[in-house]
């Protein structure tokens, strides 16, 4: 069988890539792009610390084919600071130990800028609604829930 060739965004920069029909873009990522992020937990869609945003659509990377990649844009954790300026999230889960192993933090990072890019104003609710898709076993939550809204909080009021 041929390889398909595919052309895709990745964190703003036009990609392209080879890919077996039955690659997982988590594959791809990980593999002939390098960006090792994105972490593989589960491979069943259960874990979240996959997630990646396909055309602003938060989903897991285990999931989805890579030859789906095709025309849209894709952003990992690798995109997310600016240059050696760390997202107002990342800098929030330093600061307050929001993290532990590392296995979670790519996805819960991803997750929750998605929802901030929705939702600048969520409450406790919505951000545990929001990041139910993504399993720690490390944290217990409460600091991952606690910075996403602080950041939220921050984030609004340097938007003012």
């Amino acid at each position: 069988m041929s390889k398909l060739h595919v052309s895709t965004t990745v964190n703003g920069e036009p990609s392209e890539f080879l890919c077996e029909a039955n690659d997982t873009m988590l594959d791809i990522l990980r593999g002939p792009l390098g960006l090792t992020g994105s972490k593989e937990g589960c491979a069943s869609g259960d874990c979240g610390a996959c997630s990646v945003t396909l055309d602003g659509r938060l989903v897991c990377a285990c999931l989805m084919l890579a030859v789906e990649a095709e025309g849209a844009e894709i952003e990992t954790i690798e995109g997310m600071a600016q240059g050696d300026k760390l997202h107002p999230l990342q800098q929030k889960f330093l600061e307050m130990a929001a993290l532990q192993c590392g296995i979670c933090t790519p996805g819960m990072l991803v997750a929750a800028k998605s929802l901030l890019e929705q939702n600048m104003n969520p409450t406790e609710t919505e951000v545990r609604y929001w990041l139910a898709g993504n399993l720690c076993r490390c944290t217990g939550y409460d600091k991952i829930v606690h910075a996403v809204l602080d950041t939220a909080a921050e984030m609004r009021e340097a938007a003012r």
